[in-house]
């Protein structure tokens, strides 16, 4: 494989119970790239982003990051290797402060058990880190802020940072403007923007503005399968596509 392909699927498969929720899904996501998985309800968007970050093990098909397959990796140590995500709900402590949430996350970063008996002396040596992080998403201002008072948008940049701390490689994002408005939604694009400038980035992505203005390759799942993938101005005139999404049928 070459070597500017950072994660790819090969002939992804996934059953429950016998029903096929992917099906032979193929993609591959080019280093320091931002790469779109779209589709309407149901396409299988979600499963195959829990196979590739190993949440669910794939009946068929095999999953390589960086060349190396790790198929049969375990979710923490693929994550190890550098292959992290984000989830739809923001994961955050609502009680702690922007700055305790990112420090504990670099806690977890250095593969200890969390440090919560140690000195705030000794805990406060990861805030140089903490507050770079914090720069990175613009929440630099914030850190004395209980992370529960900030807007919806500032959570989920936190959570980004907190993603960040893992320090990955490729980073999967899940409906990262998912319930925002249009002012915190142009602040998460910019920061994906951001993020990606020294990393690769796998996004599902029901916002087809923000797909089309930072997505350098989109991918469309429909029903379990891939329908089409290329740049967002290809895949969105693609006839099958647009019947997917909205039901127009070949002219």
């Amino acid at each position: 494989m070459s070597p500017d392909i950072a994660l790819a699927a090969e002939g992804l498969r996934k059953e429950f119970a016998g029903y096929v929720a992917l099906d032979g899904v193929s993609l591959q996501v080019q280093r320091g790239t931002i790469h779109a998985l779209i589709g309407p309800n149901g396409a299988g968007k979600t499963t195959c982003f829990n196979l590739l970050t190993k949440f669910h093990v794939p009946t068929a098909g095999r999953i390589l990051l960086n060349g190396r397959d790790v198929t049969d990796v375990s979710a923490p140590d693929v994550a190890r290797l550098g292959l992290v995500r984000s989830f739809q709900i923001s994961a955050i402590f609502p009680e702690l402060t922007v700055l305790e949430n990112v420090r504990i996350a670099l806690q977890r970063a250095r593969g200890n058990s969390f440090d919560f008996w140690r000195s705030s002396k000794i805990l406060s040596l990861l805030n140089d880190r903490a507050n770079a992080l914090l720069a990175d998403v613009g929440l630099e201002s914030l850190g004395a802020r209980r992370a529960g008072d900030l807007s919806y948008g500032r959570k989920r940049a936190l959570e980004i940072a907190t993603t960040l701390a893992l320090d990955p490689d490729v980073l999967l994002l899940d409906e990262p403007t998912q319930g925002m408005g249009r002012e915190d939604v142009s602040r998460v694009a910019s920061l994906i923007e951001r993020v990606a400038e020294r990393r690769t980035v796998l996004m599902v992505e029901h916002n087809l503005g923000v797909v089309s203005s930072i997505c350098h390759r989109v991918t469309v799942l429909a029903r379990g399968r891939v329908l089409a993938e290329g740049d967002y101005h290809s895949v969105a005139g693609d006839p099958e596509v647009r019947e997917a999404y909205i039901g127009v049928g070949h002219a």
